[in-house]
């Protein structure tokens, strides 16, 4: 793996599935698990929503840079917020520390697991649709990512079987292939 750590960071649309198949890997690997969106809660006492209406989109994203930018953790699966993609900084860090792991949805897939956009604290500028959204991410995503897994169709034991599949031939000789062997 690249540099010192060993870390698996998730990025991905909201509602890709990086929280839930977070914890899973992070079960099946042995690592750490680590949603930065609940960290960010914890430390400023509110909820995503209510930073995001204090805040804005541009204030969100200089706060949740602030937070992932100074991250130092180790063996740890991180569910990264949808739009830590938005701080090139941020991400370079991020990449310092580990392997990026795409978690990759279709439009059409992602749709219906994010009906709660009015509280589930989505960076988004006034006016912009989910598809805009998603047009905006997607390049961006494929530009800082290391390892693209599709999550369409697939049961999550399945992605997870996959995705360490991949890490293990993405980086041979890692923590996690002395794992599974």
């Amino acid at each position: 793996m690249r540099g010192q750590q060993g870390n698996i960071i998730l990025i991905g649309m909201p509602g890709a599935g990086k929280s839930t198949l977070g914890v899973l890997l992070a079960k099946a690997l042995g690592y750490d698990f680590l949603d930065t969106d609940v960290m960010i809660q914890a430390h400023e006492g509110r909820l995503l929503q209510q930073i995001l209406d204090a805040e804005g989109p541009d204030g969100f994203c200089e706060l949740e840079a602030r937070y992932l930018s100074e991250l130092a953790v180790d063996r740890c699966v991180v569910a990264t917020g949808g739009s830590v993609v938005y701080s090139a900084d941020t991400m370079r860090h991020l990449k310092s520390t580990g392997v990026t792991v795409y978690l990759q949805l279709s439009l059409p897939e992602l749709l219906p697991r994010l009906d709660n956009l009015d509280i589930r604290g989505v960076v988004m500028r006034a006016g912009q649709t989910l598809s805009d959204l998603y047009r905006e991410r997607v390049p961006l995503y494929e530009r800082y990512t290391d390892v693209t897994i599709p999550c369409g169709g697939d049961d999550h034991e399945a992605i997870v079987a996959h995705t360490v599949t991949e890490l293990t031939l993405f980086a041979p000789g890692a923590p996690m292939e002395q794992r599974l062997h």
